[in-house]
């Protein structure tokens, strides 16, 4: 079947089984955007190209399907770059198409030309620039295969106007063959055995866990591992909800933010069982104080992530999922009376908690009702800053896939098109974005996108009137020295909500709020609640740089 390139890669994307791409045409694309009109695949026209790279991030974190994004040449790449490498820092599956000057332009600084293979190869996990007309439908079948597999993360095929326009004779592969990419899925035998035999050694265990076990769709296996082994286990940010958060071994999130009896528990524990996590320094604190009495057993799919930062003293490089299917055979049900009785009180007496003296808001108290009128199923939706601890610290999530933000790169402007692709992916479904009036600021013309697609989104803005997380930054590292963190303008939510087509509700008062919550949860329309709360309100606890998890600063 002889059809033109840009042809052929619609027909791939509806091989693969694409339904939905977020992009924004321009004319290097335009060969393509003119061949998807014929498509069944729902095309999203967001409103500025960084909102189609996280609203096919969004869309792939809630689904664990492959996000498509699309742009133009030039300054559409460019905009991409940031969902681009946001997605790298969080593993997150998408395969991005640019258009590119005609080849023949190529290198002369042409109109709109970029060199946007150079320009994402650090923040991709593969991309190519496609030159044989030939072979494209190869390519993306590659990169299909490289983006989901393995440890995943963003491909950026690159595609010249006059290669989208030639004529080929069109068959798509069926099988990928790529020389040096073969990721290791199973883990070493003799490494599971020996991982058992120490795990059912250990007196004082701890199971920490990142995202790398929602992207392996690994948490019945993680939940099985902590009730054979009775092993408490905290989180990641990206691992949140990959344990339920209101079982009875979850202590919650650790870290810098983290809630101080999870600091606790690694601090003191014998055992580290770490799975598809990177020990970051959001994470660890000072790498010298971080679990100190303990021997780490670190399961990951990527190899370079093993002793890059914490020493393992038992590796095993592996699918997390496939790896707790091999263990949890090997494993005898055990208990840990003393150990878990001792953490039981520190959850008990250092658990989530904040100060509620104070005649305005609780941004803590929102998200904890928030939390309960959606039982804890909603998928939450967070921009950068302190709104996003907070809902890290106070919303129980009870399943994977149910939060949606930004962990590596910690990217403000996230959470509006991040929203936009979950509601999108999983439309049943109660979406939430809680943000904050800076972050909510950078994104929020993605309103007319989600009013274009009539999606029902419930956005909370903790509204503080500044960049409520530098500013706290600048309270503790700078004397109280604020520079450039407090708005002097910051627009009516309400009334801007209403020009989009979104219900409006101002708070002020725990009345007011119950009130909002009850409308907002109670109809299937789009709501903006503009929450006003304490711009002194800090996140606590607060690990200082350089200092050890166990020695935060927290509420006296």
């Amino acid at each position: 079947m002889e059809i033109t390139c840009a042809e052929a890669l619609v027909r791939c994307l509806e091989m693969e089984g694409v339904e939905n791409v977020f992009g924004y045409p321009g004319g290097a694309i335009l060969p393509v955007y003119d061949a998807l009109r014929s498509s069944k695949i729902k095309h999203i026209l967001t409103r500025h190209e960084q909102g189609a790279a996280h609203g096919a991030s969004g869309y792939a974190r809630t689904t664990g399907k492959v996000g498509v994004c699309m742009a133009t040449s030039g300054p559409g790449a460019t905009n991409l770059v940031t969902g681009l490498a946001n997605a790298y820092m969080d593993s997150i599956p998408i395969v991005a198409f640019t258009g590119q000057v005609p080849t023949s332009q190529v290198g002369t600084d042409a109109f709109q030309e970029v060199d946007i293979t150079g320009i994402t190869m650090p923040v991709t996990k593969h991309n190519y620039l496609v030159k044989d007309a030939k072979m494209l439908p190869k390519i993306i079948k590659q990169a299909f295969h490289i983006a989901r597999t393995g440890r995943p993360g963003p491909v950026l095929i690159d595609l010249p106007k006059d290669v989208a326009q030639t004529v080929i004779n069109f068959n798509y592969p069926t099988d990928v063959e790529l020389m040096g990419y073969k990721p290791t899925v199973k883990g070493h035998v003799a490494q599971i055995n020996q991982a058992a035999k120490i795990i059912m050694q250990a007196e004082r265990p701890v199971i920490y866990v990142g995202g790398g076990v929602v992207n392996a769709n690994a948490s019945e296996e993680l939940l099985w591992l902590a009730e054979t082994i009775d092993a408490p286990v905290v989180a990641t940010l990206m691992g949140l909800g990959a344990f339920p958060g209101d079982h009875r071994l979850f202590l919650g999130m650790l870290g810098l933010h983290g809630i101080k009896a999870a600091n606790l528990a690694v601090t003191e524990c014998d055992l580290l069982i770490t799975l598809g996590a990177r020990f970051d320094d959001r994470v660890t604190g000072r790498l010298g104080g971080f679990a100190p009495n303990a021997k780490v057993i670190h399961v990951d799919v990527d190899p370079a992530e093993i002793s890059k930062n914490i020493l393992s003293h038992l590796p095993i490089v592996g699918d997390t999922k496939k790896v707790l299917e091999a263990l949890v055979v090997r494993l005898d049900k055990k208990q840990n009376v003393a150990w878990n009785t001792k953490v039981a009180a520190w959850k008990e007496e250092f658990g989530p908690r904040y100060r509620t003296e104070g005649n305005l808001l609780k941004p803590q108290h929102i998200i904890e009702e928030i939390n309960r009128h959606t039982k804890g199923k909603a998928i939450i939706a967070t921009d950068v800053g302190q709104h996003q601890m907070w809902v890290a610290q106070h919303y129980n999530f009870t399943g994977p896939r149910d939060l949606v933000t930004s962990g590596g790169l910690g990217c403000m402007g996230f959470g509006l098109p991040s929203a936009i692709g979950a509601q999108i992916g999983r439309p049943d479904e109660t979406v939430v974005l809680v943000t904050g009036d800076g972050s909510f600021q950078m994104t929020l013309n993605e309103l007319s996108t989600a009013r274009e697609q009539g999606l029902p989104l419930k956005i909370f803005v903790l509204n503080n009137g500044c960049l409520g997380m530098v500013r706290q930054l600048q309270e503790f590292y700078c004397d109280k020295r604020y520079t450039a963190v407090e708005f002097s303008f910051v627009p009516d939510f309400t009334a801007l909500g209403k020009v989009y087509g979104f219900k409006g509700i101002s708070v002020r008062t725990e009345e007011e709020l119950q009130s909002a919550l009850t409308e907002v949860f109670g109809e299937n329309g789009p709501f903006i609640v503009d929450c006003v709360i304490d711009p002194e309100e800090n996140v606590l606890p607060m690990v200082m740089a350089g200092k050890d998890l166990c020695d935060a600063v927290d509420i006296e």
